[in-house]
């Protein structure tokens, strides 16, 4: 089956798409990337994602933002096929994560709600492609957080050797980070799986703050690089609860929101940092946030950090995740990104769109796509809501 994957993440950068052919069963599937394209938000887009992000805007900007989002991915789905110099006609599926909004967790850890935009009719209406949306509330219902939902795939296709001796950490860094930990073949240990914290979102805003909007990120760490680290500032911010709280547990903008980016920047200005110590302090919160995750939730020993996402194409980062892995976790940890251990140059963009075309291919034979051990869910569920497209009669005779 040839499946389309669709995602924006937290940091509102743009749409991932990738067309993905995927064979076997689920128990032992094979997957291999047909195509992989990038595509930028249009700056009124981005603007609307952030807005109601925040919180502004009523149920009638919502309503229409679903449709125009809609339409976005649509457009992305044709992309990525048309770039594979496939017809549409020789695609089945498309798996569409959409444009989350708001992610509610209560005190204590428990979701309430989660909110994904980006109208899968339209999608489906536009393509002619049945399309499987709105993943993570299917989990919710059933008591879990509802992320991260790409473990599934990372016990598919990532599950290290024997030989490891120790976890596979398998870190995707977009706004936010989450890890899949991975105990190696026939331990005993479980896998876990959470968000870790910050991710780019708190580099993006020091980024736009320091050059008053012209720039959405930190290219290449090159901000970050020239400042200085406020190692106190950095552990007084890694007290926040969130991080000694135990798995299952997920986050998202609500929580490391603009608000308190803005509070960390004037806590920063006040301990006389420059706007490029600022953002050096932020990128080594996200680097220790990470490999303090690993130190106090690790089943076993982190051997292996695999990552993928924007934060990946940070090397200035990367390098700070590296030292921060060695002074908290112990020196004999190798880094890799995603593309280079899966053979898929730039695969680690790719990675969580992957996961997608995964799930939907998963949901249409019936198949469960949560970890509930993982994300807290009373069970293993089906995820995703289908919406039929003008093959969906094609499609069903195919199962």
């Amino acid at each position: 089956m040839r499946v389309v994957g669709l995602m924006s993440g937290t940091s509102a950068d743009g749409i991932d798409a990738v067309l993905a052919e995927i064979t076997g069963t689920a128990g032992g599937p094979r997957m291999r990337q047909l195509a992989f394209e990038s595509v930028q938000w249009p700056v009124p887009e981005r603007e609307l994602i952030t807005k109601l992000i925040d919180g502004r805007g009523g149920t009638r900007a919502v309503s229409r933002a679903g449709f125009l989002l809609g339409e976005r991915f649509a457009e992305a789905a044709l992309r990525v096929v048309n770039v594979s110099g496939l017809g549409n006609g020789e695609v089945d599926l498309i798996g569409s994560h959409g444009q989350t909004v708001w992610h509610e967790v209560e005190e204590g850890g428990a979701v309430q709600s989660t909110f994904q935009i980006g109208e899968a009719a339209v999608i489906a209406e536009r393509t002619g492609l049945t399309t499987v949306a709105d993943f993570r509330v299917a989990d919710v219902a059933a008591g879990g957080q509802g992320a991260p939902l790409i473990p599934v795939f990372d016990r598919l296709f990532l599950r290290p050797p024997a030989g490891l001796g120790g976890c596979r950490a398998v870190q995707n860094i977009g706004g936010i980070g989450n890890v899949t930990l991975l105990p190696p073949a026939g331990s005993d240990a479980s896998i876990q799986a959470f968000d870790t914290g910050p991710g780019n979102v708190l580099i993006d805003w020091a980024a736009a703050r320091a050059t008053d909007g012209a720039l959405q990120f930190d290219k290449d760490g090159r901000l970050a690089a020239r400042g200085r680290v406020h190692d106190n500032l950095v552990e007084h911010w890694l007290g926040h609860p969130y991080y000694q709280q135990p798995p299952p547990k997920s986050t998202g903008r609500e929580l490391f929101s603009s608000a308190l980016a803005g509070s960390y920047c004037r806590q920063a200005a006040e301990a006389g940092l420059s706007m490029a110590d600022f953002a050096a302090a932020v990128t080594e919160l996200t680097a220790a946030s990470i490999a303090e995750s690993y130190r106090r939730f690790a089943p076993l020993p982190v051997k292996e950090v695999v990552v993928s996402g924007g934060g990946a194409r940070n090397p200035f980062l990367m390098e700070r995740i590296e030292a921060q892995l060695a002074r908290r976790c112990g020196p004999e940890i190798s880094l890799v990104r995603y593309g280079e251990l899966a053979g898929i140059p730039g695969g680690e963009d790719s990675k969580e769109a992957l996961g997608f075309a995964l799930l939907a291919w998963l949901a249409v034979q019936g198949e469960g796509g949560n970890v509930p051990e993982s994300t807290g869910a009373s069970g293993l569920r089906v995820l995703g809501k289908i919406t039929p497209g003008r093959n969906f009669r094609r499609l069903m005779a195919t199962l």
